[in-house]
């Protein structure tokens, strides 16, 4: 009967999830070297397709940087964000930032404004401030370290 519950809670979590927290991100050695050289390249299924369509569309002016790429290098990675990127709509935002998307804030309700506003976190786009093993794909609970361990309970 466990391995029924197990079977239920994996189905639950998801599809791009797999080995307890592990998203199952395809090699791509384009996207990790281009998106990774500024920031974590943060996983295709984190936003939806069409979000990912339109931040590749304005590299140019991505979050107040230039990120413009080489056609070959834009092409790849687009095809990439399109084949794994998210189709449910708790991952679709206005603002093209990951942190806006339902699914985020559903999945970070607890972090306290404290935890936020840490020297440690910076900003929301910050995961391994937190998700220490974000780097290698595993964004298992049992893989984060909460700076200063604070969550919303412990604001009152």
């Amino acid at each position: 009967m466990k391995w029924i519950a197990g079977l239920m809670l994996a189905v639950l979590a998801g599809a791009a999830y797999a080995d307890g927290g592990r998203l199952n991100i395809p090699a791509n050695a384009t996207w990790q070297e281009e998106c990774g050289s500024c920031h974590i390249p943060y996983p295709p299924q984190l936003l939806s397709r069409q979000d990912w369509q339109q931040l590749m569309g304005g590299l140019d002016k991505h979050f107040a940087a230039n990120a413009a790429l080489g056609l070959q290098e834009r092409r790849e990675i687009s095809a990439f964000l399109q084949r794994y990127g998210a189709s449910s709509e708790r991952y679709v935002t206005n603002t093209m930032r990951i942190s806006d998307t339902p699914w985020f804030k559903r999945e970070h309700r607890e972090v306290s404004r404290a935890t936020w506003a840490d020297p440690a976190v910076k900003s929301r786009s910050n995961c391994t401030a937190c998700h220490v093993n974000a780097e290698r794909g595993d964004w298992s609970e049992r893989g984060i370290r909460v700076p200063g361990g604070r969550f919303e309970d412990d604001d009152d």
